[in-house]
Order: structure tokens, then C-alpha cells, then sequence
């Protein structure tokens, strides 16, 4: 008896059967593989494999396998297997199904890597077994994904061995992760170098290789210096090779999810126990138990093969059809298999893949690595009471540039009020960082076409995920990138001035008067003493000449007491007793008018010299500066300020263009416009003209040192106001003039609809309730610094150092009337030596009684008088020795 399992009366006729039976047509000539057995039972399988287009190994792959399930049941049945090699880019799938499955199909086994419902809805509603089998990489990401939900991922980046797997990972994720996922190919090329500059930087990284490829792939990123945290790394052991794992040392903080020895030996259909072949192929061995049981199940079912109904190719739009019994009887066989099983509700048959997870019991730490959980069934369970949620913190890329004092280096260390704010937000969010600094440019200027350099090019093109610097929100900016709320109050444009410095000298009051007055002054003291003194010896009614009207003591006004009398007018003492001539005191009182005037003009000139000297600025506002030609100032080439000189210039030659059409436009009514000036200021075309003119500086610390260079305070520097405060604080030379103007805030700007905007300004609110901003700002703009500095305010007063002349003239004075006086004590013994009355005897006496005798005849002064010239005697003495005359009592007889 001969059964053929097949619908006679369709395409599969008697003649192909009779002409096979009969051996009178070659097998190979057709595409139905039939295998007769005289002793019993004849059955035929058409099998229909849809495939995508590289598998290309899969119709090798099934024909062995076909061929072994042939041999197992000792030739009772025949295998046919057609393949059809899917394009997801064609509508002909179901002509080209129609086409293979002409004789009629047994069952059809779809291997695609990604759901295509077109095919199903057109298969199971004519009754045709339909199984779908998942042979991709998907089920081992599945290990790492359960494993990274634990942690609260949101992202990974994924490295697996060859471009197939890429995308056979990409039709698995697509509508089936929550992951945010970056796939990448170890073998492709460079493909492990875009780690290196990959935005934003992943959370985690996930590997899933064989242990020969694995060592391979973590040899690449150790070399590249990719792993700079282990514990982000997750490596996933698709075999049982761990032994020859060679970087346990390196990764011994990375979780390694390894695949249960068991897997491979029930595959194997060996004792768990078994030995696991290096090269093993799991592909292999999950299809072959599929077919085995799926033929098992068909090769007895009357009803098969059977013929599509390809007259109307529509598809139906009903989910509800009937499945064939197949699936039941699928269910019912897998339900205990330990290495398949189909997904409920559905017509998939997946692995059973359990895997363990290893990782170190306290991580970061590296002690020995422990079981942490189990993943049995696409699901994962902690054991040994540890727990598996060990979530890292994020990694960004946080952006600064170089502004005092935003952010600058101190010891080769980024510091200042951004890096400090940086490290607030990173605690409140609980995300690591690294700081990076524009290639080129600094805040981000618009290149056009699109392009930016500084922190808004590396936002744009997602090198940094963060930029926190003295970064102010322009319309323009906010086009490519996103801000959030301030961290810091509005701060806008102002002016710094270098305080002039003080010509300070000890005689600085004698600069007062010119050296043609001192001079004149002089002269006319000498020629006044010079007269007074001729006007007294000559005039008949002076005190000299006129003594009967003068009998009492008067003043003796020689050439040196007149020179006295004429110094000495000078003070508020005044000179003394003046000439008692009318001529004289005529003199006295025009030289006294002349005095009263001189000290006057000097006192006025004098507090007008000091007031001057103590003015703080010479101009106080922008407009006074664009007004003057003294004094230079310049900006930062590029900065926020540059741009806004432009735009104003730029605007204000916009409005007087628009201005003159309107006056010059013959329809307008013209007499509205009819001004003898233009009504606008066009004060910031000149400023710009003046800043060109000087030259633009590279960066704000030359400004600030362009600045502090000027003595003269004839240079200003125009830059953001919060900048010029902290130099200010710092600098006892630096004066802020002026009010500021263009004001904006600062504030932190992320990528174009970045998911951390919302975080970020909930975290920057809480910071600011807990005033944190207010204890940034008191660091960075303390005034204590300023104390350092001499107090020149103008309500304290004079310094020593303009009047220490006045000191010294009166020390100098009483030096000279020290040396007057040792000259004058010096003099007078040296005459009272030569005119003390000397007494001495003529003749020496020989003998004590002699003295009487000479004691009667003495002389006064050094020449002898003779007693007998009566004109020059003299008539009385009077001698009164230091001793008492009775001293000398025993020398007189």
C-alpha cells in the first residue's frame, strides 16, 4: 500500500509520481525530494523556508538537517525544502510563494529577523501550518537588557561580531526595547574608534561575543582607552568558554552575564556535564530540534500538503483567524522541552536561554567576583539575598570656556564659579562629567551654513551634552541649541578705567606756583628789604635820623634786620615793628597787600590742586566716552560685546536708512519729518570706529592689562560687568565708570530637545531656594580683597605724601638753626677768649712778699697804659677776684 501524503487532485500529479515510483525520471530534476518505502508508509513534507537575503548559509544549513531527520526515521518520509530569500523592498512576496508552493506546501518556516504581518495574514487563513523561529542574536541582548533594567538604563551602546548581527539586532529592537541604543560592529573597521568620539557618552556599554571574540574586542578598547569605568561595561559569554577569558584582571568590576553550560549540552542532546565544543553553533542545533519535533507532528496529518489559493492575492485584515493545530500540538510538545519553546499568543518558537550573572559583591572595590542572579526564561531573579540593582551614574560631557572668574585655572585645575556650580548639579543629579573645552573659538559664533564654533558648535554636534559657562541667551543661539532658567541675575556691559596715578612728591605744594612766580616772589622780597633799608638811612624822619622824635629804643633797620622784616611779612606773625617814615610805611604797605594777595592766590591754587588731584575719573558713562578723544578703549575680538557694538551700528545705519527714505519720499507728508538734525544718536557708529581704530584685544586678560599699563588713565576697556567687578575686587588700580547697559542672563544651555532641560531647571530652582547662587556670588566678588588697598577716598584728606614737603622745609629749618647755634656758641667763646680781661703782673715774683708789691700795678686789655698820661689813665678799678681778698691774707705782709 502506498500513501501519499499529498491532495491528488492538485498540481502534484500521478505522472511526477509514477515517473519517480518507476525511476524513469531523476530525482534531482525535481524540486519534491520524495522517498518511496515499499514496506509501509510513503510521506512527503513540503517545507517552505522564508529567509532573509544574507542568510545566505541557511539552505545548506536545513538541507543537512533535512537530511538527518530523513535518516532518523529510516527514509518513511521525504523532505521537500524550497526557499524563498524575502526583500522587504518588493510586494512580490506572495507571487513568489504562490510560485514554490505550486504542488502545494506541508508547512512554512519563517527565519526573517524582523515581524512582517503581510506574511501571516496571508498564510493562516488557509489553513496552512505557519511556525516562525528566531535565530537571531536578539535572545542573548535579552540577557543584558532584563539585566539593565535593574539598574534604571536609559541607554547602551552595543558591540556585537559581524555586520549581520548588526542587523539582525536592529529588527529586534526596533518596537521592542525602552533602551536607547547604539549597535555597533567590532569587526567593521574603525567602527570601535567612534567610541572615542561618540555624543552624548553612553551610560553603559553592553559586549556580546564568544570568549575568542570577546578577548579580541576588549584588547581594541583597552588600547583605544576606552574603558575608563568597567563597571559600565556588561559582557555577555555566548559559550562556555570562560577559562581562556584573558582581561578578567581589567574587567574584574564589569558584569559578565554568562550563558549556563547546560544550554550547549541539552542542544547537544548530551548529559549537562558535557564537554562544549569551542566552534559551537547554536543555530544549528535550535533549528534541528524545531524541524524534528514540527515533522514529527506532520508527517502523519491526512490533511497535507496543501494548495494556497493564490486566484485573489489580497491579504486579510482580520486577526482572528484560526491557526492551524499545529500550533496546539507545538505548545502542547514544547511545554517541557527544555531547550524550545513557543511565545503564548503567538506563532514564535524561541530558546530557552538560561545564563548567570557574575559580577564583584561590592563593586567598585574589586573583590571576588559572586553569583548575583539568574535569567531563566527572559526573566531575571536575584539569589544568594544580593541585590542586582546597582545602577552607575551617568557620564556627560560638560562644556566651559576660559572667563574670569566663570572658569579658570588655578594649578593646572579648572576653577571658579561654573565649576563649582558644575559640581552642585552633578551631586543634585547624580551624574558623573568631564569638562571639555571648545577645539576652537570659545562661546560659539555663527559660521554660516549652519555651523558654529565654541560651546554652541559642540552642542550642535553633540560633543558636549552640557555647556555651563558665562554663556548669554541670544535669539540667535537659542535657533540650534536649548537654555534653561538663569543661574545667575542679568549682568551687562560697563567701562573699566585704571585710577590715575598720583605724581606724588614730598615738595608737590611747591608745584603749585610756576618757577617764573617762586622767582618773582623772590625778587620782590630782596628788592623790598633793599628798599626798606635805603628808605630808613636815608629818609630824614626815619627812627635813625629823627632821634629827638624818637627818644625811645626803635627798631634798627639795617640791611639785615630789613631782609628779616620782609621774610617775615610772609607769616601770619607778620614782621614787627614797622619804619616810622611815611615813606617807609608806604612801602611796608604795599609790600603787605602784595603778601596778602600771594598767600591768598597760593592757599586758593593749592586746594584746587589737591581736589584735582583726587577726581576718580575723567569720564562717567559711554556716552562721555564716545564723545572725547583722549582716552582709547578697545573690546575682546569676537566676544558678546563686539557683536553688540556691531548690531547697535548696524541698527542705527538701518534706522537713518529708513529715516532718509521716508523724508526723501515725495508722497509722505513731509513736514511731520521736518527736523533740523537727525533725531537719533549715531554715538555707536563712532564707538565702533574708535574701537577698530585701536584694535580689538585678543582676550580680557590683555584688556585688563592694556588697562592697568595706562597710568594716565588714558585707556578703557568695555566688557561684561560681572568680569570687571571681579577684576575690580582684585585690583586696587581698576575703577568700574558708568551704569551698565545691554543687559542679559546667563544662563546653562543643552542640545536642541535634550532630555535633561527639564532636570537641569528643576535642579538649578532648587539651588536657588537653597541659596546656593548667593554663596557663589559672595566667593567670587568678595570685596575683602580690597582692603588691602591704600584708602585715597577724597572725604579722608590730604596724604602726607603731598604735603611731606612742608614737614621737611620745617626740619631742613630746624637743622639749619641747630648748625646756627653751634656756630653762633662756637664763635662767641672763640671771641670771649680774645677779650676776656686778662690780668697779669709785670714781672713774676720770686718770693711769696713780692706779690703785694705787684698787686699795685695791673693794665686792662693787652696794652700797657702808663699812669702819667692823664688822658688815657685810669682813674678808678674796681678788681673783685673769684677768691675772697682774705684768701689771699697769708701772701700780704
Amino acid at each position: 500500500m502506498v500513501n501519499v501524503v499529498c491532495e491528488r487532485e492538485k498540481k502534484f500529479s500521478h505522472e511526477k509520481l509514477h515517473a519517480v515510483l518507476h525511476k524513469s525520471v531523476p530525482l534531482e530534476n525535481y524540486d519534491h525530494h520524495l522517498n518511496l518505502n515499499l514496506d509501509g508508509v510513503f510521506g512527503v513534507v513540503l517545507s517552505v523556508i522564508i529567509h532573509e537575503e544574507q542568510q545566505k548559509h541557511i539552505p545548506a544549513t536545513l538541507s543537512k538537517i533535512f537530511k538527518d531527520i530523513e535518516t532518523q526515521y529510516q527514509n518513511e518520509i521525504t523532505i521537500s525544502d524550497r526557499y524563498i530569500a524575502f526583500n522587504y523592498n518588493t510586494d512580490e512576496f506572495q507571487q513568489q510563494l504562490c510560485s514554490v508552493a505550486s504542488d502545494g506546501v506541508s508547512m512554512i518556516l519563517n527565519l526573517l529577523w524582523g515581524k512582517f504581518d503581510e506574511i501571516p495574514k496571508f498564510i493562516k487563513p488557509q489553513g496552512v501550518p505557519y511556525i516562525e523561529a528566531d535565530i537571531s542574536i536578539y535572545p542573548f541582548f535579552r540577557i543584558v537588557e532584563e539585566y539593565l533594567k535593574k539598574q534604571f538604563a536609559t541607554d547602551c551602546v552595543l558591540i556585537v561580531t559581524s555586520e549581520e548581527e548588526v542587523e539582525q539586532m536592529l529588527f529586534g529592537l526596533i518596537g521592542s526595547s525602552r533602551l536607547r541604543m547604539i549597535v555597533l560592529n567590532s569587526d567593521g573597521g574603525n567602527s570601535l574608534e567612534k567610541l572615542q568620539k561618540l555624543r552624548p557618552n553612553p551610560s553603559y556599554y553592553a559586549v556580546i561575543a564568544t570568549t575568542e571574540k570577546m578577548n579580541d574586542i576588549l584588547k581594541v578598547t583597552q588600547n583605544l582607552k576606552l574603558v575608563a569605568k568597567p563597571n559600565k561595561w556588561n559582557l555577555v559569554f555566548r559559550d562556555s568558554q570562560q577559562n581562556s577569558f584573558k582581561h578578567q584582571e581589567a574587567f574584574k568590576d564589569s558584569p559578565q552575564l554568562v550563558v549556563d553550560k547546560s544550554f550547549c549540552c541539552l542542544l547537544l542532546k548530551q548529559p549537562r556535564s558535557c564537554s562544549c565544543p569551542a566552534d559551537f553553533d547554536h543555530v544549528q542545533y535550535f533549528l534541528k530540534e524545531i524541524l524534528e519535533i514540527t515533522v514529527t507532528l506532520l508527517k502523519n496529518d491526512q490533511n497535507l500538503p496543501k494548495l494556497l489559493t493564490c486566484s485573489d492575492l489580497t491579504t486579510t485584515t482580520d486577526d482572528n483567524y484560526v491557526s492551524s493545530s499545529l500550533h496546539d500540538q507545538l505548545s502542547a510538545a514544547t511545554e517541557a522541552n527544555p531547550i524550545i519553546r513557543i511565545v503564548p499568543g503567538s506563532d514564535e518558537i524561541k530558546l530557552r536561554i538560561n545564563a548567570t550573572i557574575h559580577a564583584t559583591e561590592t563593586p567598585y572595590v574589586g573583590d571576588e567576583m559572586v553569583t548575583l542572579g539568574k535569567y531563566i526564561d527572559e526573566e531575571i531573579s536575584s539569589v544568594n539575598g544580593l541585590s542586582l540593582e546597582r545602577p552607575t551614574k551617568r557620564f556627560l560631557r560638560i562644556g566651559i570656556t576660559e572667563a574670569l572668574p566663570w572658569t579658570f585655572k588655578l594649578d593646572d585645575n579648572w576653577t571658579g564659579y561654573c565649576v563649582d556650580l558644575i559640581d552642585f548639579i552633578a551631586e543634585r543629579m547624580n551624574f558623573d562629567y568631564e569638562i571639555v573645552i571648545p577645539e576652537k573659538g570659545s562661546f560659539g559664533k555663527n559660521l554660516g551654513n549652519g555651523k558654529w564654533d565654541g560651546l554652541v558648535g559642540d552642542l550642535v554636534t553633540g560633543e558636549i551634552d552640557i555647556a555651563v559657562a558665562a554663556m548669554k541667551m541670544t535669539a540667535e543661539r537659542e535657533e540650534v541649541i536649548d537654555f534653561v532658567a538663569p543661574y545667575f541675575e542679568q549682568t551687562g556691559i560697563s567701562i573699566v578705567l585704571r585710577k590715575p596715578v598720583r605724581q606724588t612728591s614730598l615738595f608737590k605744594f611747591m608745584t603749585v606756583l610756576r618757577l617764573e612766580v617762586w622767582l618773582s616772589i623772590v625778587a620782590a622780597l630782596v628788592a623790598t628789604a633793599v628798599l626798606i633799608w635805603f628808605l630808613d638811612k636815608y629818609s630824614p624822619y626815619s627812627a635813625r635820623n629823627n632821634k629827638p622824635a624818637y627818644p625811645y629804643p626803635c627798631r634798627d633797620f639795617t640791611l639785615k634786620e630789613s631782609f628779616w622784616f620782609a621774610l617775615t611779612s610772609f607769616t601770619p606773625q607778620g614782621g614787627g615793628e614797622a619804619p616810622k617814615a611815611l615813606s617807609g610805611r608806604t612801602l611796608v604797605a604795599a609790600y603787605w597787600l602784595f603778601v596778602v594777595l600771594m598767600l591768598a592766590t597760593f592757599t586758593a591754587n593749592l586746594a584746587a590742586f589737591l581736589t584735582v588731584e583726587r577726581m576718580q575719573t575723567p569720564v562717567q558713562s559711554l556716552e562721555q566716552l564716545a564723545r572725547q578723544s583722549r582716552i582709547n578703549y578697545t573690546v575682546v575680538q569676537g566676544s558678546d560685546t563686539h557683536s553688540y557694538f556691531i548690531n547697535m551700528k548696524f541698527a542705527e545705519d538701518t534706522l537713518y536708512r529708513v529715516w532718509k527714505e521716508i523724508t526723501l519720499n515725495s508722497t509722505s507728508d513731509q513736514s511731520q519729518y521736518r527736523v533740523w538734525d537727525y533725531p537719533i544718536k549715531e554715538q555707536y557708529g563712532n564707538i565702533l570706529l574708535a574701537i577698530n581704530s585701536t584694535g580689538p584685544v585678543v582676550d580680557a586678560k590683555e584688556g585688563f592689562r592694556e588697562v592697568n599699563e595706562h597710568i594716565n588713565a588714558d585707556f578703557a576697556f568695555i566688557h561684561d560687568s560681572a568680569e570687571i567687578k571681579y577684576e575690580i575686587t582684585r585690583s586696587c588700580n581698576l575703577t568700574e565708570v558708568g551704569e551698565e547697559f545691554g543687559k542679559q542672563p546667563y544662563s546653562i544651555a543643552v542640545q536642541q530637545g535634550s532630555n535633561l532641560q527639564d532636570e537641569l531647571s528643576k535642579t538649578l530652582l532648587e539651588l536657588q531656594k537653597d541659596r546656593v547662587f548667593e554663596n557663589l556670588k559672595a566667593k567670587y566678588w568678595n570685596s575683602s580683597a580690597k582692603g588691602q588697598c591704600s584708602d585715597d577716598d577724597e572725604n579722608e584728606g590730604i596724604s602726607l605724601e603731598s604735603l611731606g614737603g612742608v614737614f621737611i622745609a620745617t626740619l631742613v629749618g630746624l637743622a639749619i638753626a641747630l648748625i646756627t647755634l653751634a656756630g653762633e656758641v662756637f664763635y662767641y667763646k672763640r671771641k670771649k677768649r680774645a677779650a676776656v680781661l686778662q690780668v697779669q703782673p709785670f714781672g713774676t715774683p720770686k718770693k711769696e712778699g713780692e706779690l703785694k708789691k705787684k698787686l699795685q700795678s695791673y693794665t686792662i686789655g693787652e696794652t700797657f697804659v702808663p699812669t702819667k698820661d692823664k688822658n688815657k689813665s685810669v682813674s678808678y678799678i674796681s678788681v673783685y677776684p673769684r677768691k675772697s681778698i682774705h684768701d689771699y691774707g697769708e701772701y700780704i705782709e
